[in-house]
């Protein structure tokens, strides 16, 4: 899915979906605090929409979107309003496997730390230069239930905006190469007493923070003061002043990883390769 824009008059919005229906073009409305709705179309289908989309912001209020809607409307209001309630479950599952599949992981080995030897669990799964299954690894462990809660909602909320605005291939290249570099700079700056996928996290904020300057013509993924507050975050984990110990040079790394992953696929889609 690719994002062709958002409007502040859900009426007017659902009106304008209702008339790119009629050309044959299904989209979906997504709303997170019940104003500003965001329309995602299919990417094989932006080129088509996005004139229409143009259309209706010079004009929201046409009459031809009322007409629409009575040609299609329906007693169902497809307009989701993400907001409105937590729908934990219904969100989780609608979300592709790799996103799925690393939280599950993650909550699985967390959980056995309590059921069995927690020592020997970290021992196999901790970072070892030999065994090139554990340069992965390590993002799968987290040592407190706020550190695991904090890292999967990031990478459940960031990945799953990588994957509509970009392509699930982005996602998983992403979580590969920033797992690894990651991972290795904490290993060769400090030692493998690490865990925790804020690496991975912090690379998906590098990576949204320049797709979304890069594309101006899309709302932003995450907010100005968002990006601010986590980058001073990690500048305080190296700074030591922190109540908790931090994969400070995972953090670091992930980050310019996401970054240069953000450059790259820019690059490639300018070719026209992706």
């Amino acid at each position: 899915m690719k994002c062709l824009g958002s409007f502040s008059d859900p009426r007017a919005v659902q009106g304008a979906a209702d008339y790119l229906r009629t050309r044959g073009i299904h989209c979906q409305l997504h709303s997170e605090d019940g104003r500003v709705v965001t329309v995602w179309v299919k990417e094989q289908d932006y080129a088509l929409a996005e004139p229409y989309w143009r259309e209706f912001i010079s004009d929201p209020y046409s009459n031809k979107y009322g007409q629409a809607s009575w040609q299609v409307g329906s007693t169902q209001n497809p307009l989701k309003y993400e907001g409105t309630q937590l729908n934990l479950f219904s969100r989780f599952i609608r979300l592709n496997w790799l996103l799925q599949s690393v939280a599950i992981v993650s909550v699985l080995i967390f959980v056995s730390f309590f059921i069995y030897d927690a020592t020997s669990i970290f021992n196999a799964l901790k970072f070892n230069s030999d065994k090139p299954l554990t340069w992965i690894t390590p993002a799968f462990v987290h040592f407190g239930v706020i550190h695991l809660l904090f890292n999967l909602s990031w990478w459940l909320y960031l990945g799953n905006q990588i994957v509509l605005r970009t392509h699930f291939y982005t996602l998983a290249g992403l979580f590969i190469s920033s797992a690894l570099i990651s991972n290795w700079a904490q290993f060769l700056f400090v030692d493998a007493d690490f865990g925790g996928l804020s690496g991975v996290v912090y690379a998906q904020l590098g990576f949204c923070w320049v797709y979304s300057a890069l594309n101006t013509d899309e709302d932003p993924i995450l907010s100005k003061p968002i990006i601010g507050f986590m980058l001073i975050w990690m500048v305080l984990g190296f700074a030591d002043v922190l109540f908790i110990s931090m994969a400070n040079w995972a953090h670091l790394f992930g980050l310019l990883s996401g970054v240069c992953v953000a450059l790259i696929y820019t690059k490639l889609s300018d070719r026209d390769t992706l």
